[in-house]
């Protein structure tokens, strides 16, 4: 067997397992050069008095049996017996950062299999556990969860909050005594609480502070808490959310938890977010082939349910000229669909609006040397349908009630076989039998009562909706896919699996977007991140912006334009051109560097950036979102650069305003720098930066540096 402490290291990340006679984790936190296996006998814990006379480990399991008085990591039973199981480590396995444990409970007939991997290259802690029952008798499993240790200096959380069309709301809440619980149950990763938060020293910020981080890869109903223990010691909890009776483990059957993801950082949420983003990066996307992320134009804001062939391949011609390389064809193209109130689940062409076909506009949008995409809601169905008057029994529900339905809609049982082969069917007809490259998948509702047989079923339609990806990347490895769920309400890591973009938000408005964008940057790179130009006036929330705002909040990620481009006029269509060419000019550095967000003292103006990973260039944005609290608004400083190298400092786009420089505006006079060639010192940028212009609310300045 191997020795009871294992180290699991890498240049920025350490992890010490204390792995007999229990699985521990001692140290989770930046790497440690001298370390040794003795060092932890400093670790030892006093026993105070007035409790129990033995310490109490807070084990991977975090078993109350061992009087943990807290949230066990296993809670179950096996008809109300075996209700606190005890593991002790029976196996250990550690081949380079990889370490599996096996625990065993002979008692209560239960095996706790530990997972633990360590990446070398960014530091992320991968872990997940897997739970067998090797009692012949069948074992309900109530929770199932991942822990991590925390140090007591961690003292304040940051966790994300949101809705429709405002994803990804960043909050505080101070960790002193007891704790915060988040829980999802609205049956997909969801708008209002995304899995993952952060944990740290108190006031930690972009670029300060220690700070640990998880992300829980899942995609259904999930709990995530971070507790105070009264002795002081803090911890973090991960796990699938599980309804009554979900999980029922028969002889020899298992039950793993979703991965868990997790990176510390001494040096802010900077350090933090690149660490994920690194590991996104090399771990888990696999784009089709090498080629720079496609800009699109999705015609949903443009002409809605109003499909008129002619007029589309017009809208194609129109977005090739603006420079866009993949052409979306949003809902309305299948038989019925004239509204979002009829037709979900009847994936048949509307040859009353395509009487030719589909073929004549993909081969049009394909002779302008565009990729083509289409819209689908596969897990959905209206009960204004031809599939639901057919097959009632297909909606995913418990009988005997009566479901609300959510946008005129409601859910397909994907445990059903026929439901599933029926979907399987539909897609496989659309892709063998048009040339597309590009599927849009959305999915517009919450679940409510979601069983198979009468039998909660919501892990399990969780597990067949990425079953029925996967079948069709097999079957079509070239077509690339986006998980849209009413924007950004189905976002992580376990779908990133299966998918090669997000759609962020169903919200373009550019104010918006500054927000949702950069928490979202917290765990996903820009590459996989949608954001579009969309029109003038705001579709979602009708407030009007200037192409330059726009262009630039759409910049810092996966491209697009979502409007009807035939009906914009010459200024906005030359402003498409313009932040196209941009963001293709800068999408090698956008989609490869570490993304930067800078503290600044007032929360009116949001600055952020991307480093190239070699550092001899970045680019920097500054948006000035609501007025500024002092007429002044102080020095940019830009971390990342080389410290003794030079860099070139370029305007690269500004609001026309700010060079009019007339009485009664914001500003009289720029600052020097943006007059005049600049050239600067990494250090200098770092220790004592710009001097900022004034901006008015609601633009932004897109900032250059190139090192000599």
């Amino acid at each position: 067997m191997e020795p009871t402490i294992v180290r699991l290291t890498s240049p920025t990340t350490d992890v010490i397992v204390r792995c007999q006679p229990f699985a521990e984790i001692l140290y989770w936190g930046p790497h440690l050069s001298g370390f040794m296996p003795e060092d932890v006998l400093t670790l030892s814990r006093a026993v105070p008095n007035g409790r129990l006379d033995v310490d109490t480990p807070l084990t991977l399991a975090a078993e109350s049996g061992r009087g943990l008085f807290g949230s066990p990591g296993v809670e179950g039973h096996r008809d109300g017996y075996d209700w606190s199981p005890v593991f002790t480590t029976s196996e250990i396995t550690h081949q380079d950062n990889q370490l599996l444990i096996l625990a065993e409970d002979p008692q209560a007939g239960l095996q706790l299999r530990s997972e633990l991997q360590l990446d070398s290259a960014s530091g992320v802690l991968k872990m997940r556990h897997t739970l067998i029952n090797h009692h012949a008798a069948r074992y309900w499993v109530n929770r199932l969860a991942l822990t991590l240790p925390l140090p007591e200096r961690a003292g304040e959380v940051m966790a994300f909050h949101g809705r429709w069309i405002r994803e990804f709301q960043p909050h505080r809440i101070t960790l002193e005594h007891g704790g915060y619980l988040q829980e999802n149950r609205r049956g997909r990763s969801s708008h209002e609480y995304f899995p993952g938060m952060m944990v740290g020293s108190r006031g930690f910020s972009e670029q300060q502070g220690e700070v640990w981080g998880i992300h829980l890869g899942w995609s259904g109903n999930h709990r995530l808490r971070a507790d105070v223990k009264t002795d002081g010691r803090r911890l973090l909890q991960a796990e699938a959310l599980y309804l009554p009776g979900e999980q029922e483990l028969e002889g020899g059957a298992s039950l793993s938890t979703p991965w868990l993801y997790a990176a510390s950082s001494r040096t802010g949420l900077n350090a933090l977010s690149q660490q994920f983003h690194r590991y996104v990066r090399q771990n888990i996307l696999r784009f089709p082939d090498h080629r720079p992320r496609p800009v699109h134009l999705n015609t949903w804001e443009g002409i809605y349910f109003d499909h008129q062939p002619e007029y589309i391949m017009q809208m194609a011609t129109k977005s090739a000229e603006l420079g866009v390389e993949r052409f979306i064809i949003d809902d309305g193209w299948f038989r019925g669909r004239d509204h979002d109130r009829a037709a979900l689940g009847d994936w048949y062409l509307d040859e009353k609006k395509y009487p030719n076909g589909l073929a004549p506009v993909i081969e049009h949008v394909k002779q302008l040397g565009m990729e083509f995409g289409i819209w689908v809601e596969p897990e959905m169905i209206n009960p204004d349908s031809d599939l639901f008057r057919a097959h009632p029994d297909w909606v995913l529900g418990l009988p005997g009630y009566q479901q609300p339905t959510g946008r005129f809609q409601y859910v397909l049982d994907l445990c059903n076989p026929q439901v599933f082969e029926y979907l399987l069917e539909r897609m496989n007809w659309l892709l063998s039998n048009h040339d597309i490259d590009y599927i849009k998948w959305d999915m517009n509702r919450e679940i409510v009562q979601p069983a198979h047989l009468g039998r909660a079923s919501l892990t399990a339609q969780t597990e067949q909706f990425y079953r029925l990806l996967d079948s069709l990347r097999e079957r079509f490895p070239q077509v690339e896919f986006e998980s849209c769920a009413s924007g950004g309400g189905r976002i992580d890591f376990e779908v990133l699996q299966r998918c090669h973009r997000f759609w962020t938000s169903d919200n373009n408005d550019a104010l918006e977007r500054q927000t949702i964008q950069r928490g979202m940057s917290y765990f996903f790179p820009p590459e996989v991140m949608g954001s579009h130009i969309g029109n003038r006036q705001c579709h979602a929330t009708e407030r009007q912006h200037s192409i330059g705002f726009r262009g630039l909040t759409a910049l810092f990620g996966h491209m697009g334009i979502e409007l009807d481009p035939v009906k914009e006029g010459d200024t906005e269509q030359l402003g498409f051109v313009r932040y196209v060419a941009l963001h293709k000019s800068l999408r090698p550095l956008l989609h490869s560097g570490d993304v930067i967000r800078i503290d600044h003292h007032d929360p009116s103006t949001q600055i952020n950036g991307v480093v190239a990973p070699g550092q001899e260039r970045a680019v920097i944005l500054v948006s000035q979102l609501t007025m500024p609290n002092h007429q002044l608004p102080g020095n940019l400083r830009i971390p990342g650069l080389r410290p003794d190298a030079r860099y070139r400092i370029t305007l690269l786009d500004t609001p026309p305003l700010i060079h009019q420089q007339q009485g009664g505006h914001t500003m009289r006079q720029l600052p020097a720098w943006m007059k005049q060639p600049c050239d600067v010192s990494g250090e200098w940028l770092a220790q004592v930066g710009l001097a900022l212009p004034v901006l008015d609310p609601e633009s932004a300045m897109l900032i250059g540096l190139e090192q000599l």
